[in-house]
């Protein structure tokens, strides 16, 4: 194998073919870790701008401490990371459904990883994070129906767009409400798309939140020479 380009891991999952890979990219001058999950690229190190403002953009939004903050799908870590570089975070619980890639971040496999695991404030769950919330138990294993100041989702690629046709219904109002009833009062739910913003998705939302506002985020592709846009959805109770 190419010593630019190196396959660091590979499962097979119940979703699927899971790969974990680093390669030298002489586009960007550095390396690139990338997941995916079959044909899919699930992340890419490539590109971080949106991943990175789905979390600011969410805490900016609750201007109060300590604050609870959820955040469904780990990736590369990077909007976890992000939380935790906000002081006002009191604790971070990061969901994903791939115990492999919680096990990537434990290993040092991903740069991430030692930052997440490293800090007190921040726990892994394994799980699936739509059954936990159709469960009515909630995200936190510890404390069934515990509620948060934020919930945070990088999941799917975009409300239309699903890993898993199963996840349908978190986009409804009934998943929504469900959602927002593990939101304290002031608190946000945020949402990364890959689409651009979905006017029928914020009329649903806006049936179960007061506040609701899509933000496009802007950023550079330099595969295609030009700039891309992915959209974050943020909704909140007032």
């Amino acid at each position: 194998m190419s010593a630019r380009f190196q396959e660091l891991d590979w499962r097979q999952t119940p979703l699927g073919e899971l790969t974990l890979r680093k390669r030298h990219d002489p586009v960007v001058g550095g390396e690139v870790h990338e997941i995916k999950l079959n044909d899919e690229f699930l992340m890419s190190s490539m590109f971080t701008v949106a991943e990175v403002e789905l979390a600011r953009l969410a805490l900016a939004a609750v201007p109060r401490a300590p604050l609870d903050v959820v955040v469904g799908g780990l990736g590369l870590g990077f909007t976890a990371v992000t939380v935790l570089e906000n002081a006002d975070v009191g604790s971070l619980l990061i969901v994903d459904a791939l115990g492999e890639v919680i096990e990537w971040h434990q290993q040092g496999l991903i740069p991430a990883g030692s930052v997440l695991t490293a800090d007190a404030r921040c726990r892994l769950v394994h799980g699936d994070f739509f059954a936990m919330l159709r469960s009515g138990h909630g995200f936190d294993p510890a404390t069934p129906g515990r509620a948060f100041d934020a919930i945070i989702v990088d999941i799917d690629h975009s409300p239309r767009h699903l890993l898993h046709p199963g996840n349908v219904d978190f986009y409804e109002p009934e998943g929504l409400r469900r959602l927002a009833g593990l939101l304290r009062p002031g608190g946000v739910f945020a949402l990364w798309s890959n689409d651009p913003p979905d006017d029928e998705f914020i009329a649903t939302l806006s049936s179960v939140f007061t506040d609701v506002h899509a933000e496009i985020v802007s950023f550079p592709n330099p595969l295609q020479g030009k700039d891309s846009t992915n959209t974050v959805y943020l909704a909140k109770l007032t």
